[in-house]
């Protein structure tokens, strides 16, 4: 029998809102929430060691209560799944939809996921398993319709010490619109940023002149420590104008991203697409005898570089991504290569010497 313990709670209070889509009726929109005060979003600090120097702080009137609900131990010496339930109560009947942002240890076989339950016990919603279980600190953030529902809860196999805290807030809606001819991106609405899920074309695209190559859709980790790195052999007919490499990474070191290595050559780190400090994704980690804290942002980041042209060759290309020592562990995910070529419609500039 599940034995119910109060969790302490620690809140951060961020208060931002930034819908960049979540389409429906039930919304309300800006113009139509102006007239009245933002609900508060909140941050649920949910490690059971709290460090030393956190303190409580209140939420807002719309989170109610949350519990620990820890797991049956099994025969075997493990335990069963923990619950986390978070009891929350509408702010106003225009706000439906509830923006839900876990944080946790991406371990295998302890990914965590969402359930909202309504007042009868109902399922309104389940999120899946959330993660892709490479080991790693984690994040990632559910849209949940909160019409009936009155509690969400956040079921992860184990002790349930792997989950680390929770970001919730409210949803508005505004008109968006989408170029016809351009690919469609489906955007979750991130407090902290706007950069849409990086989406690996199974097939090589090409548009205007530029074609765009997918070299790993799925993840792969990095680890500078261990010498794992994610290598790619790739084929092209030409030598290029010019190159960008994309992916997206879990758990980048923020002063320290990823060295890229072409046919032997170092060609630089990639560069990074930060969102605001304030997002409670990036994560500080302190040394012995040091000042100075670095910092990793736990969920996945959009990271670039440009490939010089003279380094790419016709025929097999050797291309690695590599983590440098000391700068921990990462994975990427949806690796791919946009190669541009000439096209008779391009604007080039012949700059004659002075």
């Amino acid at each position: 029998m599940l034995v119910r313990a109060v969790l302490a709670i620690f809140f951060a209070a961020v208060c931002r809102v930034c819908a960049q889509e979540a389409l429906s009726d039930g919304l309300p929109s800006p113009v139509e929430v102006t007239a009245q005060p933002f609900p508060e979003s909140v941050w649920l600090d949910l490690r059971q060691n709290a460090p030393r120097n956190s303190k409580p702080q209140n939420a807002p009137a719309w989170v109610e209560a949350l519990t620990l609900l820890p797991g049956e131990a099994t025969e075997g010496g493990g335990t069963s799944k923990s619950i986390f339930r978070i009891r929350v109560t509408q702010p106003a009947p225009d706000y439906q939809v509830l923006f839900f942002r876990l944080f946790f240890d991406d371990k295998p076989n302890q990914q965590p996921e969402l359930i909202a339950w309504d007042e009868s016990g109902t399922h309104i919603l389940r999120s899946g398993t959330l993660g892709v279980g490479m080991n790693l600190p984690s994040s990632d953030s559910v849209l949940i319709p909160m019409t009936g529902a009155s509690a969400i809860d956040i079921e992860v196999p184990g002790d349930g010490k792997t989950i680390r805290a929770a970001y919730l807030d409210w949803m508005t809606t505004s008109e968006v619109v989408h170029p016809v001819n351009a690919e469609h991106r489906d955007v979750i609405p991130e407090p902290f940023s706007s950069v849409p899920t990086l989406h690996a074309p199974p097939e090589d695209v090409e548009n205007f002149g530029t074609v765009t190559a997918t070299l790993a859709a799925d993840p792969i980790r990095v680890d500078g420590q261990t010498q794992e790195s994610a290598a790619f052999q790739f084929p092209i007919e030409a030598q290029p104008l010019t190159a960008l490499l994309t992916f997206e990474i879990a758990n980048p070191s923020i002063d320290a991203p990823p060295e890229i290595y072409l046919n032997g050559q170092d060609i630089g780190p990639v560069s990074l697409t930060l969102p605001d400090l304030a997002d409670p994704g990036y994560r500080g980690e302190a040394e012995p005898l040091t000042t100075e804290m670095h910092f990793h942002y736990t969920g996945w980041l959009r990271a670039q570089k440009i490939v010089p042209a003279t380094v790419l060759k016709a025929g097999p290309n050797d291309l690695v991504v590599a983590n440098g020592v000391g700068s921990g562990s990462s994975a990427i995910r949806a690796t791919q290569i946009q190669l541009k070529y000439i096209w008779d419609k391009s604007d080039y500039l012949l700059r004659t010497g002075h």
